[in-house]
């Protein structure tokens, strides 16, 4: 057994858990956090895509151990209260989603896919970047769709704020 300390989505959680237990299932069973989902547990289909320190990792393929004393992020964790995330909202406007399974992981791994590429992104991007998320509704179009305007709308958030910084300046 392990002692697992994290914090997790702004909350710092700890517990024991066997060795042998993944992240996803720290998080689902552990702590509640049940919009991580579990496709596969073989790395293939990226329902359980969080971000572990900033950087967006498939929680079936890390130990709960090994993420412990990081930060990690969940779905749960990336709107700010009321307001949603703008990839959240942007699948939402496009309906980047339809029997929503896999829409979670879809929108963490393309929050990460956005924060890389802040010069912005085009379609083959993203379509390659995404290649290691599978929808099984064939809801792709879409969904790269969502992608594309929420990397628009981040470029312009982070230019606002550029800007009253200077202003501050």
């Amino acid at each position: 057994m392990s002692e697992v300390s994290l914090v997790v989505n702004g909350r710092r959680v700890s517990g024991v858990a066997e060795d042998r237990t993944l992240l996803v299932h720290f998080l689902r069973e552990h702590l509640g956090l049940t919009g991580t989902h579990v496709g596969c547990d073989t790395s293939q289909c990226g329902a359980c895509v969080v971000h572990v320190d900033g950087k967006a990792v498939k929680s079936c393929t890390m130990l709960a151990a090994q993420a412990s004393g990081s930060t990690v992020v969940t779905i749960e964790g990336l709107a700010d209260g009321a307001d949603l995330h703008p990839v959240q909202a942007a699948f939402r406007e496009h309906h980047g989603l339809q029997c929503g399974f896999c829409t979670p992981g879809m929108i963490m791994a393309s929050v990460d896919i956005i924060n890389r590429h802040p010069e912005g992104l085009d379609e083959a991007t993203v379509r390659a970047e995404l290649e290691g998320n599978i929808c099984r509704c064939t809801g792709y179009h879409n969904i790269v769709k969502a992608v594309l305007a929420a990397s628009k709308t981040m470029a312009k958030g982070k230019s606002k704020a550029a800007s009253r910084a200077k202003k501050a300046a």
